[in-house]
């Protein structure tokens, strides 16, 4: 799944990646850079993102 995320993030324009792309409940919203971030450092919140973008097929 980081993989697939990766490849998207890279194609995204640069103005794109400041948009929310996910809310979370307890969280918020959550930008692409955000995600990148998180997902990036291996974090649990990057799972959850990973898993959320997952079921909502962005990924």
């Amino acid at each position: 799944m980081k993989d697939q995320f990766f490849k998207i993030y890279a194609n995204l324009p640069l103005n794109l990646r400041s948009e929310i792309v996910l809310v979370l409940s307890d969280r918020g919203p959550i930008t692409w850079n955000v995600a990148y971030t998180e997902i990036n450092n291996d974090t649990k919140l990057g799972e959850l993102i990973l898993q959320k973008l997952q079921e909502l097929k962005i990924i």
